[in-house]
């Protein structure tokens, strides 16, 4: 299949034909993580924001496919001399680069570079809205584990209105027909999303799920008072019990004692947390070879 897209935005703009065409290939670079060379193609790493899971795994998928990494640090950058990104972008071009991996707490950066620029970009997480490449990490952990999420039930529970994560995982998960709901205290709660059910208790949320997904409290984004005891007594997986069988899913890092209690983390043998982190790697290996390699396989 030929290369058909030049950027990975959302999750909106990938039809099912494509998300199942990445997910087949990370299961193929699960195997055969040294089998495809991009030597010479060039990526420059542009975060705005701190990562760890995100930024290292997009590093080790693009190293495994032996291309090139540049990390590009605003602060010492023509950015903090009042050069416009548009022009530090057109820079990077003519010096070489052909991609890039862009992190920021809105979304502007990334729609102005896709407008004003030839290269291609891979949103690594753009405001409340957008991460694209976790919710395919996500989907594929689950369809390792359950075969299909079509008719299953996913609860997402937590920081809903802040979390780009939830955002793109309801998007993704509703292509390919599972029942999501959703759990949160009312200040972390956004009626305005589209093909989730929202739930009142965790005990109704928790029961029947196929695959419990707890997102973390976003403080940095939160300018009001949180009542961690509140949230702890009403929301948090306190016990492995309570799962009940479901797999536990969080995108990371996890505020431990707050969404999920240690003894859960340490003990439940249906912990899928650090599977998805080394999912992640598969996943965007996928996703440069589709944009930088000509073909999906």
């Amino acid at each position: 299949m030929e290369n058909k897209i030049k950027n990975l935005i959302n999750i909106k703009s990938l039809n099912n034909e494509i998300i199942e065409k990445i997910v087949s290939r990370a299961e193929f670079f699960s195997k055969n993580p040294y089998s495809v060379s991009l030597e010479h193609k060039k990526l420059a790493f542009m975060f705005f924001e701190n990562s760890t899971r995100t930024r290292f795994s997009f590093e080790v998928a693009a190293k495994n496919l032996k291309m090139d990494v540049f990390h590009f640090d605003s602060n010492v950058s023509s950015l903090s001399k009042g050069e416009s990104f548009v022009d530090t972008l057109n820079n990077l071009e003519v010096l070489g680069i052909d991609g890039i991996i862009l992190r920021n707490r809105t979304s502007d950066l990334i729609e102005s570079g896709v407008q004003n620029s030839n290269l291609s970009f891979i949103n690594a997480g753009s405001g409340s809205d957008f991460h694209p490449t976790q919710a395919l990490l996500d989907y594929y952990t689950m369809k390792k584990y359950l075969g299909t999420v079509e008719g299953k039930k996913i609860v997402i529970i937590g920081d809903i209105l802040h979390s780009r994560v939830a955002r793109s995982n309801i998007a993704l998960l509703n292509k390919f027909g599972a029942k999501v709901y959703a759990l949160a205290p009312l200040a972390f709660q956004d009626k305005t999303l589209s093909g989730v059910t929202w739930e009142d208790s965790l005990d109704t949320a928790l029961q029947g799920a196929n695959v419990v997904m707890c997102l973390r409290i976003q403080k940095e984004r939160i300018e009001e008072n949180i009542d961690f005891d509140d949230y702890i007594k009403n929301y948090q997986i306190s016990n492995c019990e309570m799962l009940d069988g479901a797999y536990l899913m969080h995108p990371g890092p996890v505020n431990v004692d707050v969404e999920i209690a240690s003894s859960v983390l340490q003990n439940y043998d249906k912990n899928l947390i650090l599977e998805q982190a080394k999912n992640g790697v598969f996943i965007r290996m996928a996703i440069l070879e589709m944009l930088f390699g000509g073909a999906l396989c």
